[in-house]
């Protein structure tokens, strides 16, 4: 597992923790990457582009000019794309850009953004960042203990309003929270600060294959005991509305002979 030495808000160390060997000690994988960064950019677009086509457009129900004798070109319609105010042909229209991405290759876009920032150097753990109020000042000094330029993205905890508003505005810094972590953010920064916290819960949250195949194993099993249970109680209750019917039917023929 790699080992990730973890520093307090003076910038000091603080110790160290390891990093799980399927989030941060994978080969990157460029293409996966690729594909899956372009989902997350194409799943951003509205696409509530629209033109008019040319049945579309308003005016241009009459013929412009007769059929012969005008020297002109024939037309039919002023609504023609080739018009000036006509309609647009093969124009774009609303529609959804979003891309089926499956879960695998998301989990394997992220680890390998996540393990290349790790090779080269760029994961910085912070026991905790140390502010009582949001204040910018504070935030700053925090990032100047710990050897981080250019682009950095701030993982804060859900409930960390006060570290979320105290890196809001400062230019090139981007904060997000541990479960919204994801490959596209990862690599348009250049550094990633965790506190210990937010990195514990991050791995936690993303659960290696064995533990992913145990849960499942376990998932099955329970609904397979929960498909036997529910079958028997069934049976049961055949079985006793069958002996019902057999004492309802016993005690009519008994009182018809009595009769």
């Amino acid at each position: 597992m790699p080992d990730f030495q973890v520093v307090n808000a003076g910038g000091s160390a603080a110790g160290s923790v390891s990093g799980p060997d399927h989030l941060f000690g994978v080969v990157p994988n460029v293409p996966v990457m690729h594909q899956v960064v372009t989902a997350q950019l194409a799943a951003r677009r509205q696409g509530t582009h629209s033109t008019k086509t040319r049945a579309e457009v308003r005016g241009g129900a009459a013929k412009p000019w007769r059929q012969k004798g005008t020297g002109r070109a024939r037309a039919g319609s002023s609504n023609a794309p080739h018009w000036r105010g006509g309609g647009v042909a093969m124009g774009p229209k609303p529609r959804s850009y979003s891309q089926r991405t499956p879960k695998k290759m998301i989990r394997l876009a992220l680890a390998s953004a996540l393990s290349d920032r790790a090779a080269d150097g760029k994961v910085r753990i912070i026991d905790n960042f140390g502010l009582d109020a949001p204040k910018t000042k504070d935030a700053i000094k925090v990032l100047s203990k710990i050897d981080v330029y250019g682009k950095i993205l701030v993982v804060v905890d859900t409930d960390d309003k006060v570290a979320a508003k105290s890196f809001a505005n400062l230019v090139g810094v981007q904060t997000i929270t541990q479960d919204q972590l994801n490959t596209y953010d990862v690599l348009v920064n250049d550094f990633i600060v965790f506190t210990k916290a937010t990195f514990e819960a991050a791995c936690d949250a993303r659960p290696g294959p064995e533990a992913r195949k145990a849960a499942r194993t376990e998932r099955m099993t329970e609904n397979a005991a929960a498909t036997a249970a529910g079958a028997r109680s069934a049976v049961q209750d055949n079985v006793a509305s069958d002996d019902h019917a057999e004492d309802t039917a016993s005690a009519n023929e008994t009182a018809e002979e009595e009769e």
